[in-house]
């Protein structure tokens, strides 16, 4: 069972929102495990790279089906069945695994706590609405939302039953460099990512099938 993964740097505070906040604290808070620790959930991040692939594929003048064929072969169609589910599975992207047990144990041991684990990785931001007419806050319109700190990086599985083809790793190769955002308020100025595929000895391979995609479509158009 091949497994790839997708790095993910932070180059702006971002919130992996989860819909909801903690009374008299924030209003948005950001998903994070019971050791404190802020991820992305696989789901979410599949999603974002479906729809960037379908982007890139949606601006193709010819052989679009063919690029279709392979969206769908890897990320699978609404209201799939057993047979029709996409080849790869999205894992949470998280935080270094090694990071996360050593704090879990310090956690079990009463060393550390989740909040102290949270508040070291996160911080709280807060925004208003600005009258455009006075120039001054609106009432009511204070909000605050944690954010997860710039610089930090996560990894995600992408778990194959069997090898993917060039095709399926160059669309994920160019639905990766395609996601510059992602998260809550992504269109406010947080969520900054950068995003890397790496192959199963870890080496990084986002550019090398990032160019099979450009090749392939220069050679068909040819």
């Amino acid at each position: 069972m091949p497994i790839y993964r997708l790095k993910i740097k932070l180059l702006s505070d971002t919130t992996f929102g989860r819909g909801d906040g903690v009374a008299g604290l924030i209003d948005q808070e950001v998903e994070h495990d019971p050791f404190g620790f802020p991820y992305l959930r696989g789901r979410t991040l599949k999603g974002l790279l479906s729809e960037e692939g379908d982007n890139l594929i949606a601006m193709l003048t010819n052989h679009r089906p063919s690029w279709e064929r392979v969206a769908c072969d890897l990320f699978g169609t609404l209201g799939s069945t057993i047979g029709t589910t996409g080849a790869v599975h999205v894992g949470d992207a998280c935080l270094p695994e090694d990071l996360r047990q050593a704090v879990a144990f310090q956690i079990k041991d009463e060393t550390l706590t989740k909040t102290e684990v949270l508040d070291s990785l996160t911080t709280i931001r807060r925004q208003t609405s600005i009258d455009p007419h006075s120039g001054t806050p609106d009432e009511g319109s204070l909000r605050s939302f944690r954010v997860v700190l710039r610089d930090l990086c996560f990894t995600s599985d992408l778990i194959f039953e069997k090898m993917p083809s060039d095709e399926m790793l160059s669309l994920i190769a160019v639905g990766s460099l395609a996601l510059r955002r992602l998260g809550s308020g992504r269109n406010r100025g947080r969520g900054h990512v950068q995003c890397t595929l790496h192959d199963v000895n870890g080496d990084d391979i986002t550019h090398r099938y990032a160019n099979y995609f450009g090749q392939e479509i220069k050679e068909k158009v040819a």
